[in-house]
């Protein structure tokens, strides 16, 4: 699908054996370009080869020149930008020169970075509305579900949040804040810190969360049990 000039976008366009015809100009927020003999012309919406023809049927329709070739080249895409933000190497905004799917972006935005989630928001506003679709990434990258390969259009935004962590002390090797995987148990994350001393106990492990109303729950946990994001798991000292 060829790239639809709109205002902003910079064109170069020539005409052979005229150099008197050069023009480099900006398309203005009408969408027309000023063109040297014949004034306005509307380009936006169209491709660039439907822009040549526009201006070289008006120079011809006009009589200026008869059988004119007309180059446009887009020299800078302004019209149609998506912006990359959060979790990447290279945020910012990014200009679609043609068709541009999700990962197309990201490989333009340097990719994610190690404290990247596994998941991301597509941002697109429609019709004064907002809608935000959450995909999966790692279903997207490393299971090859292409229908979450979603085209992108000007406007969009792209965000990467941070990837969500746990949190392990107590009698562990490492004690610290971690990123925490899919599915991920307490055994799981036992290993993340390294393992339990030798001062510590499997008996006493617990998990300290935040309850429904905000309040702090306690939990005993076994190895097999789930760790949630921002939970605390807690290894206590053995008292033989």
């Amino acid at each position: 699908m060829d790239y639809r000039l709109g205002s902003g976008d910079i064109v170069h366009v020539t005409v052979y054996d005229h150099p008197e015809l050069l023009l480099e100009t900006r398309v203005d927020e009408q969408g027309k370009i000023d063109f040297p003999l014949i004034g306005g012309v509307t380009v936006a919406g169209e491709s660039a080869s439907t822009a040549q023809r526009l201006i070289a049927d008006a120079l011809e329709k006009g009589g200026y020149i008869k059988k004119p070739q007309v180059n446009l080249i887009v020299k800078a895409y302004r019209s149609k930008q998506v912006s990359v933000l959060g979790q990447v190497n290279k945020p910012g905004k990014y200009p679609l020169e043609s068709t541009s799917t999700i990962s197309d972006l990201l490989a333009q935005a340097g990719g994610v970075t190690l404290e990247g989630a596994d998941d991301l928001t597509l941002i697109r506003t429609q019709d004064g509305k907002s809608q935000r679709t959450r995909i999966d990434t790692q279903s997207l990258f490393q299971d090859g579900q292409v229908d979450l390969n979603h085209q992108v259009m000007g406007g969009d935004v792209i965000f990467v949040p941070r990837a969500a962590v746990f949190y392990i002390y107590g009698e562990v090797q490492k004690p610290g804040a971690f990123r925490l995987e899919k599915n991920m148990n307490v055994m799981q994350a036992l290993s993340l810190g390294g393992g339990i001393t030798q001062r510590g106990t499997q008996k006493g492990i617990q998990i300290r969360r935040q309850g429904a109303q905000g309040q702090p729950v306690v939990l005993k946990a076994a190895l097999t049990d789930p760790v949630q994001e921002g939970d605390v798991v807690y290894v206590k000292e053995s008292l033989f």
